[in-house]
């Protein structure tokens, strides 16, 4: 059951993937969604000292036996040291999977291949997905308009972007913007991906080390509570709709230039607000699915559900279809 290229690829059961969250993707909720049968995601940014990227990479594999990856985020604003000493600390540890974000993985691509590490490349458009098989990805993400962090400029949804990029390339694609539950796994299995990834569901669990009261203003919040901000920056990011943002978008209108508007979205209130719970005290990158999630689970308990719901979809549909 939902044997697809992406679960073969990576040697998963079922093809869902964690998003790489930064702050959020550490071992504890990493290794929980590999033991559920899925993908857990590092996400290397959150670690400046690459001593202790090596050791959440330690700490992840003492927790799970199962595969996981490392996201490699290319974009320039998100690099606390230079990519190549990554790439080198990521082939040191036998990661197994790269799932790359941002510009081009191009360059680094003869060394993580020869490395023998499967590379899953996540973009927001179709012609990027198209770039990422032309240069030997070896799967694909396509992120739509819903998605928590960075949606792209074209304000595209899931429901177009899933069936046009699975038409454009004939690598592996996942999908990602909006999923959460076992309905929209299989919308978008139903359009052509063969795998999801998840963020925002996943921060709203109980191995997720994010404070309770951010939880509950997810299972509080409506699908409007997000909104996007950084669009005349080139980059577009969908947070929630809390003081700063509204800053950010005021400061956006008057024409404030980035480096104004940085103190206002800086990194290290948004993680002060993930571990005090303030979500007023700085960015938090969450998608519309906040709109959608009711209760905090354990991360076994949604992917179970997502899975076990999936299959009651299929064979209620089959037995409607006749």
């Amino acid at each position: 059951m939902f044997k697809t290229r992406i679960t073969e690829l990576f040697g998963i059961k079922y093809p869902i993937i964690g998003g790489a969250m930064h702050n959020l993707s550490r071992a504890e909720l990493v290794a929980a969604i590999s033991n559920a049968g899925g993908l857990g995601i590092l996400a290397a940014t959150t670690f400046e000292n690459p001593e202790d990227l090596r050791m959440e990479i330690q700490r992840t594999r003492e927790l799970t036996k199962k595969p996981f990856g490392v996201n490699l985020n290319l974009f320039p604003a998100m690099r606390p040291r230079g990519l190549d000493k990554d790439i080198e600390l990521f082939i040191d540890e036998g990661v197994p999977i790269i799932e790359s974000s941002g510009t081009s993985p191009e360059q680094y691509l003869p060394r993580i291949k020869e490395a023998g590490i499967k590379i899953i490349h996540k973009v927001a458009g179709v012609r990027y997905a198209k770039t990422a098989e032309r240069i030997g990805c070896d799967a694909v993400t396509i992120v739509g308009f819903e998605c928590g962090g960075h949606p792209g400029l074209d304000d595209v949804t899931s429901l177009i972007l899933i069936p046009e990029t699975v038409d454009a390339v004939k690598i592996p694609v996942c999908a990602g913007g909006g999923i959460c539950d076992s309905r929209s796994f299989v919308a978008a299995l139903a359009l052509g991906a063969e795998g999801v990834v998840m963020g925002t569901r996943f921060v709203a669990t109980k191995e997720c080390n994010v404070h309770p009261k951010i939880k509950e203003w997810i299972v509080n919040a409506k699908d409007s509570d997000t909104t996007i901000i950084g669009k005349p920056f080139k980059l577009a990011s969908r947070v929630i709709k809390n003081k700063p943002a509204l800053t950010a978008q005021q400061m956006e209108a008057r024409g404030a230039t980035l480096e104004e508007v940085l103190p206002v979205i800086s990194g290290q209130l948004g993680k002060k607000a993930w571990e005090e719970g303030d979500v007023d005290a700085g960015i938090l990158s969450l998608g519309m699915a906040v709109g959608r999630i009711d209760k905090i689970l354990t991360v076994k308990e949604v992917i179970d559900e997502m899975v076990n719901g999936a299959k009651e979809i299929l064979e209620r549909l089959k037995k409607e279809i006749g």
